[in-house]
C-alpha cells in the first residue's frame, strides 16, 4: 500500500512538471521528493515518469492515475477541513466580498460544499467591483485579483496566478476574422475595460497596441466584458481559465505577459485565527486552486484538440 504522502509528491512533481518545483510547492527537499516518487513507484510497480535534463514528464501509466489521485487529494481535503471545523467549532456568519465573476463563477459552487462541513457557519456574500475597506469592517474577508496588492496590516494567503489574452466569440470570428498580429487589431472591434480602483493592465496593453483606435464600449466589470465578448460585441482581454475552456470564445494572442495577475484571500488579523474565517480559509484557498487546475487543464485540453491558438503574434510585454 502506498503513503499519502507519496501521492502528494506525485501530484506535485506532475503539476509542476519537476522534483524541483515539486519540493518548492510541498516544503520539503528536492531529495525527498524523489525518494518518495520511487517509493510510490515501487509500491505500484508503474513506472510514473520520464526524468530528462529539463524535468520529468508523466508516462502513460502515470497520466491515467491523475484523475483518480485528484480525487483521493480532494477526499483527503475534505476530511482534514471537516476535523479542523469540528475541532474549533466554527460557528457564526462572515461577511465575504468579491467581485461578480469570482462570485458566480469560483464561491457560489464551492460554497455548498463548505456548508456540509461547516453547517454552523453563514457566509453573506457582498458582490461588487468596488474594493471594499476590510480594515475599516466592510466585510471580514476579500477574493482579490491583483498585479500586486497594497501595503496594509491586512493579511493575505494566496489562491493562485492568472493569465489574461485577447478573446472574442466564435459568432465575431465568422463574420470579422481574427487578428493575425498586433498590428491588426486596429482594425477591430475593441472592448476596454476601465475600474474605480484604475486602469486594467490587460485592458491597457490591447488598447494601446490598437494604436489609439476608439473602443466600441467601455466595461467597470469583468463579469460583464466577459459576457460582452461572449455576445459577439467584439475582442476583449478575459482570464484563459474562463475562456479556453468554453467552447463560445476563440483565442486571439497568447497570453499577455505583462498582465499576469494573482488573486488572494485577504481578511483582518485580528479575524484570521477565529474558527468561522479560519475554516473558510482553509477550504476555499485549496478548493479554488484545484478548481482552476481543472479548468486549466480543459482549457489546455480544447486548445490543443480545436488547434484554437489561430494567431501566431505573442502578447508579451510593449517595447
Amino acid at each position: 500500500m502506498f503513503d499519502w504522502n507519496d501521492l502528494k509528491a506525485f501530484l506535485a512533481v506532475a503539476r509542476g512538471g519537476s522534483t524541483l518545483a515539486a519540493s518548492r510547492a510541498l516544503g520539503v527537499n528536492q531529495t525527498t521528493v524523489a525518494r518518495r516518487i520511487e517509493a510510490l513507484e515501487q509500491a505500484l510497480g508503474l513506472k510514473l515518469f520520464e526524468r530528462g535534463q529539463t524535468g520529468s514528464r508523466l508516462t502513460d501509466a502515470g497520466e491515467a492515475l491523475i484523475p483518480d489521485a485528484e480525487a483521493v487529494e480532494r477526499a483527503a481535503i475534505r476530511f482534514a477541513n471537516q476535523v479542523s471545523g469540528q475541532l474549533r467549532g466554527a460557528t457564526g456568519a462572515l461577511r465575504l466580498t468579491t467581485n461578480e465573476l469570482v462570485a458566480n463563477t469560483m464561491v457560489i459552487p464551492a460554497l455548498g460544499e463548505f456548508r456540509k462541513l461547516n453547517p454552523s457557519v453563514q457566509v453573506d456574500l457582498v458582490v461588487t467591483d468596488r474594493t471594499l475597506d476590510i480594515q475599516n469592517g466592510e466585510a471580514d474577508l476579500a477574493i482579490r485579483t491583483s498585479q500586486a496588492l497594497a501595503p496594509s496590516d491586512l493579511v493575505a494567503r494566496k489562491i493562485v496566478d492568472h493569465d489574461l489574452a485577447l478573446y472574442c466569440s466564435r459568432d465575431y470570428a465568422a463574420r470579422r476574422g481574427v487578428p493575425a498580429s498586433l498590428h491588426e487589431l486596429k482594425d477591430h472591434d475593441l472592448i476596454d475595460m476601465a475600474m474605480e480602483t484604475g486602469e486594467v493592465a490587460a485592458a491597457s496593453w490591447m488598447m494601446r497596441h490598437a494604436g489609439g483606435v476608439t473602443p466600441i464600449t467601455r466595461s467597470n466589470s469583468m463579469g460583464s466584458l466577459v459576457q460582452a465578448v461572449r455576445a459577439g460585441l467584439g475582442i476583449g482581454a478575459i482570464p484563459c481559465t474562463i475562456a479556453d475552456p468554453d467552447p463560445h470564445f476563440i483565442r486571439c494572442s497568447e497570453p499577455i505577459t505583462e498582465a499576469r495577475a494573482t488573486s488572494w484571500i485577504v481578511t483582518r488579523r485580528e479575524l484570521k485565527d477565529t474558527p468561522r474565517v479560519r475554516a473558510f480559509i482553509d477550504f476555499m484557498a485549496p478548493y479554488l486552486q484545484q478548481e482552476i487546475r481543472r479548468l486549466q487543464e480543459i482549457g489546455r485540453q480544447r486548445l490543443e484538440e480545436e488547434a484554437m491558438r489561430i494567431t501566431s503574434f505573442p502578447a508579451k510585454s510593449a517595447s
